[in-house]
């Protein structure tokens, strides 16, 4: 199963609007992604899509997350999200 790292630069963490624009464009993907901290296991990982399990990873700024999905499309879909977490949203 393909996986990504990503270290959360947004400096509020992945909260509101960071976690919001990464959970809509985790959903808009035909793939089931999920994320957790680094060192977590993966059986514990979370519904990327969900705004409330982001919000409840607790992800601070600096920290380092886990992306996995499978199936088509999903190493591209990863290097997106990635992408995403590693803005600073709220400096835009």
């Amino acid at each position: 199963m393909p996986e990504r790292t990503a270290t959360i630069a947004s400096r509020v963490g992945l909260h509101a609007r960071p976690a919001a624009i990464f959970a809509e464009a985790a959903g808009d993907l035909d793939l089931d992604v999920t994320i957790a901290r680094q060192g977590e296991p993966a059986d514990d990982a979370m519904d990327a899509a969900s705004i409330l399990s982001l919000m409840s990873l607790g992800a601070a700024h600096g920290d380092v997350v886990v992306l996995r999905a499978e199936g088509d499309g999903a190493d591209a879909a990863l290097d997106s999200l990635v992408k995403i977490l590693e803005t600073d949203h709220d400096a835009e």
